[in-house]
């Protein structure tokens, strides 16, 4: 049987693709790979459909075996990758022969690296995605070593190296937002936003802890509970705002002040602690 061996793994390595959106209704986060332009440009490389399911892991760390030949590829941020201690390369496609092991070593800057492997991961889908929701618990168990990851048949042809080389994670990101729906529920909520802050320890897939000079509530009313999106900017009692991401809550009582434009989702994944954030304003969303 086509699989992969997991032999090590990093601080947190998951299953995902392009994630499960359509259930908020039932209160099921729309998951998947918080950066979505890393995992499609894995599966590019490998032949897969941009969806396929692939590795995704925190820090780096993973060392897999291939039961049968494949191809594999490792994107996010630039990081060693080896094959049985031979220096390959992220960001191209890789030969990986039977009973080979790959492994990734830790990034010098950015957070997840991703690894697609031809045929991709082909555990059992749920709600129609492969991905694990860390919050709700759905999907297929955070990998473990010693486990056996089943693999699907090649569907398509290895591509070349991407036209655009990889990047360092920047340590500032200057992220443009939306204001509102609900910024008037602030005293200033356009000057609060637009100052530094520092991305915490505390964060995770469920969303980005922020610390830096309090907002200030111009209400002090409570906010019945209502529907929040990835990338939302929702700000609790303490003034210190949340950036929701990809296993966020389908609902959340407290006021968004913005929402951060999908086109930087990929960047604020590889976003680490300490990295320092800056939201520039543009058009309003809408107040209520």
């Amino acid at each position: 049987m086509r699989a992969l061996e997991i032999v090590e793994t990093g601080a947190l390595t998951l299953v995902q693709d392009l994630g499960r959106p359509g259930y908020a209704h039932l209160g099921v986060p729309p998951s998947g790979a918080l950066d979505t332009a890393a995992l499609r440009l894995a599966n590019r490389l490998v032949g897969n459909a941009e969806d396929a399911a692939g590795i995704e892991t925190v820090l780096g760390g993973l060392a897999v075996r291939a039961t049968e030949s494949c191809t594999a590829a490792v994107t996010g941020p630039p990081v060693p990758v080896t094959v049985d201690g031979r220096a390959v390369g992220s960001h191209a496609p890789v030969p990986v022969r039977a009973g080979q092991r790959l492994a990734i070593g830790t990034p010098a800057t950015g957070l997840r690296c991703y690894l697609a492997v031809s045929g991709g991961l082909a555990v059992e889908p749920v709600l129609g995605s492969r991905s694990r929701d860390v919050l709700s618990g759905l999907g297929p168990e955070p990998l473990e070593p010693g486990m056996s990851v089943p693999l699907g048949p090649p569907t398509g042809v290895p591509a070349g190296a991407d036209v655009l080389p990889p990047s360092p994670a920047p340590a500032e990101l200057v992220v443009p937002v939306l204001l509102g729906p609900r910024d008037d529920w602030f005293t200033d909520a356009a000057a609060g936003l637009s100052v530094w802050w520092t991305i915490t320890a505390e964060s995770n897939r469920v969303g980005l802890r922020l610390d830096g000079p309090p907002l200030r509530r111009a209400r002090t009313a409570e906010l019945p509970s209502e529907a929040v999106l990835t990338g939302a900017i929702q700000v609790p009692p303490d003034g210190r705002p949340i950036l929701f991401l990809a296993d966020h809550p389908t609902t959340g009582g407290y006021p968004v002040a913005a929402t951060v434009r999908r086109t930087s989702l990929s960047a604020l994944a590889q976003a680490r602690p300490g990295t320092s954030i800056r939201f520039r304003l543009s058009s309003r969303a809408g107040n209520g």
